[in-house]
């Protein structure tokens, strides 16, 4: 679909292979993203409206904190059933706003129209003199690494859809935290050589920064830091742990590459990130259990 819209429409000067595009602005850049949420494939059972109002904002806060962008506004356009409650409508906006106000800034605009449920969100953001962190750059032998815990999300997923009580969890896929602080830590740094946001999984993401730069991974099962919940789920549900830890979306941690040499510097920024692997030549690949597998594009 993206291709054969980019083949309709002139090639733009500034564009990129991001989430979020970076514009030139007398001596800074801009960055700007948008994306859209709806009722039918984002809100699942037991979500409320202000968690969907906080989501449509945190998937586009968390496309800036790939890049490194300091957030400065968003606008939301909503198309909303006409028997919407007022009360449901301003629930979907404090969400927004709830999320925005996290990143420090503000609602400047936006726009409300008829429809079927769709809340779609542009997110601005400023670089204040760093180099944004963009998808391409990683190079063989640089570490991989993520911020926080992985599954969480997906675990959430299952536990409202069996009404497990894990409030932790569902708070992960309901509301989750974009990594702006982190992002804007790590693009101050100038180490880093590739980034990229988790919303559609590590191993879309992974084999999405691999595609770009030509290159192979090996990630460590040992070494990802999974959530508890994981285990927890997978125990009481009887369903694979890989998939829930690699291949779900709904997360919105960062995976980042950088030299081997930076690691002590990168720490020592107060960012909480586990090391899980090597940029390597070709393939991408899991270890687990002495056994290398190929990991590919996930299911979400």
């Amino acid at each position: 679909m993206i291709s054969m819209i980019r083949g309709c429409i002139r090639a733009a000067p500034c564009a990129t292979d991001d989430d979020a595009a970076v514009m030139p602005i007398g001596r800074d850049d801009l960055v700007v993203c948008t994306d859209s949420v709806t009722f039918e494939r984002h809100m699942p059972e037991g979500m409320t409206y202000e968690q969907f109002g906080w989501m449509a904002a945190a998937v586009n806060m968390s496309d800036l904190a790939a890049m490194g962008a300091t957030p400065i506004g968003v606008v939301s356009a909503l198309l909303l059933p006409k028997d919407m409650e007022t009360s449901q409508v301003c629930e979907i906006m404090t969400g927004v706003d709830e999320c925005a106000e996290f990143c420090n800034c503000h609602i400047v605009g936006g726009d409300t129209k008829p429809g079927n449920g769709v809340a779609s969100v542009t997110a601005f953001g400023v670089m204040e003199g760093r180099r944004p962190m963009t998808r391409k750059g990683a190079r063989v032998g640089d570490v991989i690494a993520v911020t926080g815990e992985l599954g969480a999300a997906a675990a959430g997923f299952l536990a409202l859809a069996n009404k497990f009580d894990m409030p932790d969890a569902v708070s992960a896929l309901c509301a989750p935290i974009p990594r702006v602080e982190e992002g804007i830590a790590l693009s101050s740094s100038g180490l880093v050589s590739s980034c990229i946001d988790l919303s559609d999984g590590l191993a879309t993401a992974l084999n999405t920064i691999c595609s770009m730069n030509g290159c192979g991974a090996i990630v460590e099962w040992d070494l990802l830091p999974r959530s508890q919940y994981v285990d927890e789920v997978c125990s009481r549900l009887g369903v694979p742990d890989r998939e829930l830890t690699i291949g779900w979306g709904g997360e919105y941690e960062l995976l980042f590459t950088f030299d081997r040499k930076d690691a002590e510097t990168l720490y020592e920024l107060g960012v909480d990130f586990s090391m899980i692997g090597l940029i390597t030549e070709n393939d991408v690949v899991l270890h687990r259990d002495e056994k290398y597998e190929a990991l590919g594009y996930g299911c979400y």
